[in-house]
């Protein structure tokens, strides 16, 4: 079983989270083109090795944080909450 460590919660099973895509891809201005809208919504690259990751503990804490993994082997190097956000105690 895949353990993922929340920084709220701590490690939980995966199925208590949802991928929320790339950590590192930067959305278009609301105003943009619809050809950059569509880039960002349907084409993915699809990294093999290490990973930036946006995850969601929907099944817990519910807050959105950032995971460091491998693609290939799936093994956790970190998880961060996002820019900005708090770490309850």
């Amino acid at each position: 079983m895949m353990l993922i460590p929340c920084p709220w919660c701590g490690p939980r099973p995966r199925v208590e989270f949802s991928y929320g895509g790339p950590a590192d891809r930067a959305r278009p201005a609301d105003d943009a083109p619809l050809e950059d809208w569509t880039r960002y919504v349907y084409e993915r690259d699809n990294p093999k090795g290490a990973a930036r990751e946006l995850w969601r503990h929907g099944a817990g804490c519910r807050q959105w944080f950032v995971l460091e993994r491998d693609t290939v082997t799936h093994a956790v190097a970190a998880s961060h909450p996002l820019p900005g956000a708090e770490v309850a105690p």
